[in-house]
């Protein structure tokens, strides 16, 4: 694949994090970064703005006008999309963290490997939170061989994790894990009090390929983890989506063709409010070198929209493909909207604009993106290589300022630094 080399610009917005008065300020060095049309300064392709993380500071998560970061033993909150950073709390763990989410209310709900942690009050105090079986008993976290690699049980690979769901906010996500950090048992979790509680909507059996021998990603040895009951094994969970649709929640897995069975698996699952009680089924189980091993879910109008990340064995099924949810089991009814001839397991889609990446590991690209400002109609790629390669990942929801949030991995997981993306209006298009 030829990369498309369509940058017309390539300066970097410098920004630089100062402490006033208490207060961390971000200091952008041109204007505009709230208006439809940012300032020349920021970096740009002739679909998009782009800008870097401000220097010292990771920012973890946004949600309309807020946003949560992290440095060297302390989080920080922002209300005005980084501009400044006016709420800041000690957390020793805080290089630790790969997961957090601002809830609907305000609450912001973190984790640093295998503990999770609420705070209500805008990061003036956090509590640790015990997850909950079914039953209401407490889930607790194993002991690992190797305290190093406690295991990521929180670690999601996507930034979309809340909905409204018959008027109340879910948060439901599912654990990316066993590839470094330590073997963990995989898990979609849900919480409908803004975090408050958070319980276990489904857990995945013991994989034998992943049991805890104190390395990154666990092997065949050592302890096993997961629900010894349930015959459903996988690596990791990709992606947990809503169908408003159907009220129904999809969730996709990987990765591997085992002797035991397949770990590529569709679920699909309903949620009884009034009984608190999950429903899900196995809907699809196939090859790694299928479409079914994928990520990026979304629903648009009714419509299922996902990204392959299919690899292993040749010939790979391998694109962007849109179906109605009824036909998830029949290929033949899918449409291809675009192929990238890579792996990508990242996409998200929200006012029109659907913006995917590639897996650097896999891609000519150094850090590679695909981006449609017409849903699926035109597309475009592009090569960030002044971040090095890097795989992006953990799309958040576009900003009260109109900008989206991306994680950049090096190789495909391993945290490294974070960058944010501006779609331009079509009429702005060069």
């Amino acid at each position: 694949m030829k990369p498309q080399r369509q940058l017309t610009r390539r300066r970097f917005l410098g920004v630089t994090a100062a402490t006033a008065g208490g207060v961390l300020m971000a200091s952008p060095s041109g204007r505009g970064a709230e208006s439809d049309v940012p300032s020349k300064d920021f970096a740009s392709t002739d679909h998009f703005w782009y800008r870097p993380q401000p220097e010292g500071l990771f920012v973890d998560s946004q949600r309309d006008n807020k946003a949560f970061g992290f440095a060297d033993g302390n989080v920080f909150l922002s209300e005005d999309n980084g501009h400044s950073w006016p709420h800041r709390m000690a957390f020793p763990d805080a290089r630790q963290i790969v997961f957090s989410c601002i809830l609907q209310n305000g609450n912001v709900l973190f984790s640093a490997l295998a503990k999770l942690y609420l705070s209500t009050d805008n990061l003036q105090s956090y509590r640790p939170i015990t997850v909950k079986n079914s039953d209401g008993t407490d889930y607790l976290s194993h002991v690992p061989q190797n305290p190093a690699h406690p295991g990521w049980y929180f670690h999601s690979l996507t930034g979309v994790n809340t909905w409204d769901v018959n008027g109340r906010e879910m948060l439901v996500w599912g654990n990316y894990c066993n590839v470094i950090g330590g073997a963990t048992p995989v898990n979609i979790y849900y919480s409908t009090d803004h975090g408050q509680t958070v319980k276990i909507a489904y857990s995945f059996g013991q994989n034998p390929y992943n049991r805890d021998n104190g390395s990154g990603g666990g092997g065949t040895t050592g302890t096993p983890l997961g629900n010894p009951d349930n015959p459903v094994i996988c690596r990791h969970i990709h992606d947990v989506a809503y169908n408003p649709a159907e009220d129904a929640f999809y969730a996709c897995t990987g990765d591997f063709d085992r002797e035991e069975g397949r770990e590529c698996h569709w679920l699909r699952g309903t949620y009884d409010a009034g009984r608190d009680q999950w429903d899900w089924k196995v809907i699809v189980s196939d090859a790694m070198n299928s479409r079914y091993k994928c990520g990026g879910l979304n629903f648009v109008d009714g419509q299922l929209y996902w990204i392959s990340d299919s690899n292993g064995p040749k010939p790979y099924d391998r694109g962007v493909f849109r179906c109605d949810p009824a036909d998830i089991t029949r290929p033949a009814a899918h449409t291809r909207l675009f192929n990238p001839e890579v792996e990508s397991g990242n996409m998200i889609i929200q006012d029109g604009v659907i913006l995917a990446s590639h897996c650097a590991p896999a891609s000519p690209l150094a850090t590679g993106f695909i981006v449609s400002l017409d849903m699926g109609k035109t597309w475009a790629q592009y090569d960030l290589n002044e971040f090095g390669r890097r795989s992006p990942c953990r799309f958040h929801r576009r900003n009260s300022d109109g900008w989206f949030r991306v994680d950049l991995r090096s190789s495909w997981v391993t945290p490294a630094e974070m960058m944010f993306i501006k779609p331009k209006a079509a009429s702005l298009k060069s």
